[in-house]
């Protein structure tokens, strides 16, 4: 199963995810690290992965504030980010 470095924004959290997410959407840490990884920032999230000598991830940006006014979850926004 394919799997790609992931960082995971999420609206209103100060932190950032890093990890890989499968075809199926699942997320779970990078075989280079022991757990997924919080970073303070975007800035520092890449950094972590241009350490591991991983130079491409997608960024996933996640809200969960129209599931909790009750409107249906939007689309799933992503990006690559190459560093």
């Amino acid at each position: 199963m394919e799997c790609k470095p992931t960082i995971i924004a999420v609206a209103g959290a100060r932190h950032y995810l890093v990890g890989k997410s499968d075809v199926n959407g699942n997320f779970s840490p990078l075989p280079q690290l022991s757990d997924v990884a919080v970073c303070q920032s975007l800035s520092a999230a890449k950094q972590l992965l241009r350490k591991k000598d991983i130079h491409i991830a997608e960024l996933i940006l996640q809200s969960a504030f129209d599931e909790m006014c009750g409107l249906s979850s939007p689309a799933v926004a992503k990006q690559t980010l190459y560093f």
